[in-house]
């Protein structure tokens, strides 16, 4: 690969590899490196035709996906997080949001609040006109309702028996071609079994004993399996373990006859991309065919490359594409360079990020979860209208999501009023296990003070200029920074970063099976907060935090294209504040020769032009262009930024963000 440093502040340059998955109907066609044709390169260069793994950033364990129509849904572990069983829906397979909870913690006193316990499995499926999904929390479950949204009924234990044996977890449902449904039991290492659900959806009829398939351990745990049907074919997906691997038999009939069942061996395809980062996908969910007749699957891994470990964050889900060779199905291997998507159009929804909350609704939005069920009844929204109140029984109580980003300024504004006893409160972002995690905080007790802390990492900063102000955490990547203000614009550090590498790295038992959560916490006393925003517009965003990608290339802090063609960008989740808020944006940048860049919101081709900047040969730093054109943007979009074609490797974008005034 050719590439030319130019004398940069901020960069000599770079590293990603133009590699380009293609789905069979296309071809074969690779990046533009690799010889698309014109009108491929326009097509890929000028819309969002691609994706980068994973689809589900975040902690988002044991994944099953179900197809309804033109309709697709995911759920999975919850553990001891509550209300357990967040529900997602797509439309594309690459863009998902929360559309509700199955269990609420009123619900569910047979769960543990534990790390590593509560609620494993989250089977989602369709038979008999009816919604299910089956869980296991202290032997299996199910709740049923007319929509994936809800309402679910309240849970029902599906009953065990002596010719079935104990149920186990990680279990799975199948429907055959008749409408008729199977749970594929899981229960320890060597029992792996069949049997149909009635109407009732408890099981019936004769077990189908399969525990031959990992008798002698071929499989590890041989977890997590799932099954398809094709061309007559029955395909049992057992994974290994947590670690890794996912393998593949099949079948002409549902019998216990292992002479009538082939071992098929691995179903993923090796990678060919040195620089994967999320190596070893597994927990595959059944794949699904569309209407093209492609398929598809999602599944897990943690992430990875070198010494650069991120499985803090859990097993996060990525979407793959099932090719079959003479009825043998393989998984495209796993790459964190772009990928074709599937054939299907988004409605609308955002990529998957955290979300900024206003606290203006009557209820809490399905993207927030409690890590006891004792904090589900911790809070209040109208105690002080537009304000969220925390307010701990004892120790400290928290209102979190899903962590999905290696790069964001987490803002709230907080108000710790006139407790009677030291109450603090701020930003929390902890570990799945809850022994690593780190506080940005205000307190009221008598030597008033703003404090960062990781473990023995402290920094602290006196303040007794009233009960109420912003804070924000910004990570970059390891590095965490405390910042505060007194009026939400002119922010002071809260000491030097602090590293962040011990929540984040690989944690004991798997981080008891989940990954870190970001949000709000109270403790000593009630707490109030105006709002929580993740990905704030108003601080400098790193475009080597970009979540989608087509024809850059990453390094050295900035980020400039590798063709004549172009190339975009895409920051996903960025808060805009109330409508008009931002009045200019502002994109740090060097050029040589330069060009017009332009800024969009939620999409290349149908979103909005916001911005059309140039950038000035010669001139480091920054460029700043009006808004004055575009009103009333307000609330999180996908910033989109696109490269001017005619250029290569000319243009190093290191940041954007907004600006007030």
């Amino acid at each position: 690969m050719n590439c030319r440093c130019i004398a940069l502040a901020f960069c000599c340059v770079l590293f990603v590899t133009p590699l380009l998955q293609a789905q069979p109907s296309t071809g074969g066609a690779g990046s533009n490196a690799g010889g698309l044709t014109d009108a491929d390169s326009l097509r890929y260069y000028n819309s969002v035709n691609t994706y980068i793994n994973p689809v589900l950033p975040g902690d988002h364990p044991d994944p099953t996906l179900l197809k309804v129509g033109d309709d697709f849904y995911h759920c999975g572990s919850s553990f001891h997080f509550n209300p357990y069983l967040p529900i997602y829906h797509s439309k594309d397979l690459v863009h998902w949001k929360v559309i509700g909870r199955v269990l609420p913690p009123g619900q569910a006193s047979m769960v543990s609040d534990r790390p590593s316990n509560g609620v494993w499995q989250g089977a989602i499926t369709y038979f008999y006109g009816s919604y299910w999904i089956y869980f296991s929390s202290g032997g299996q479950w199910f709740s049923k309702a007319p929509s994936p949204a809800g309402p679910w009924t309240a849970p029902v234990r599906v009953q065990e028996n002596p010719q079935t044996g104990p149920l186990g977890y990680d279990n799975s449902i199948f429907v055959d071609d008749d409408g008729k449904p199977y749970m594929v039991i899981k229960n320890g290492q060597k029992v792996n079994r069949l049997q149909e659900l009635g109407r009732d959806g408890q099981l019936a009829g004769a077990v189908i004993n399969l525990d031959w398939i990992n008798a002698k351990l071929q499989y590890s745990w041989a977890e997590g399996p799932v099954m398809c049907k094709r061309n007559g074919y029955y395909y049992y997906f057992p994974a290994g373990d947590v670690s890794g691997g996912q393998y593949v038999l099949r079948g002409t009939a549902l019998t216990a006859d292992s002479t009538k069942w082939e071992r098929l061996g691995n179903f993923f395809k090796p990678s060919p991309d040195p620089n994967n980062t999320f190596p070893r996908p597994n927990h595959i969910a059944a794949p699904v065919q569309l209407a093209d007749g492609t398929w598809w699957t999602i599944g897990q891994s943690y992430q990875r490359h070198g010494n650069d470990d991120w499985s803090g964050m859990g097993r996060q889900t990525s979407l793959y594409q099932v090719v079959w060779e003479n009825d043998r199905p393989w998984g495209l291997p796993p790459v964190s360079t772009p990928v074709l998507k599937p054939a299907l159009k988004n409605n609308g929804t955002s990529w998957r990020s955290v979300h900024s909350d206003h606290f203006d609704a009557d209820s809490l939005g399905a993207w927030w979860h409690f890590l006891t069920k004792g904090a589900a009844g911790n809070y209040s929204l109208t105690a002080r209208k537009g304000w969220v109140r925390l307010t701990p029984d004892s120790g400290l109580t928290h209102l979190v999501q899903k962590e999905t980003d290696h790069y964001y300024s987490a803002v709230t504004k907080v108000d710790i009023g006139k407790n009677p006893v030291a109450a603090r409160g701020g930003i929390y972002l902890t570990n799945g296990n809850q022994r690593v995690f780190v506080r940005l905080f205000y307190t009221s007790d008598n030597d008033k003070s703003i404090v960062l802390q990781l473990d023995s990492a402290v920094r602290k900063v006196s303040y007794n200029k009233g009960a109420a102000l912003w804070l924000k955490l910004e990570r970059q990547e390891h590095l965490l920074t405390g910042y505060y203000s007194a009026d939400g614009k002119k922010w002071l550090p809260v000491g030097a970063p602090v590293n962040a590498v011990p929540l984040d790295k690989t944690q004991p038992n798997y981080n008891s099976w989940v990954g870190t959560s970001v949000g709000l916490f109270a403790e000593g006393g009630a707490v109030d907060f105006d709002f929580f925003i993740c990905k704030d517009g108003f601080s400098p965003m790193p475009t080597v935090g970009s979540n989608n990608h087509y024809g850059v290339q990453k390094g050295g802090g900035a980020v400039t294209n590798q063709s004549t063609y172009g190339g975009w960008l895409m920051i996903s989740g960025v808060d805009f504040g109330k409508a008009g808020e931002a009045k200019a944006i502002e994109v740090e940048a060097n050029a040589q020769k330069g060009g017009v860049v332009e800024v969009l919101l939620d999409d290349l081709q149908e979103g909005t032009r916001l911005a059309a900047i140039p950038i000035k040969p010669g001139k480091t730093g920054t460029h700043v262009y009006s808004l004055r054109r575009v009103k009333g943007v307000s609330g999180q979009h996908d910033l989109f930024v696109r490269f001017p074609a005619g250029t290569q490797q000319d243009i190093f974008i290191k940041s954007i963000r907004l600006i007030r005034g």
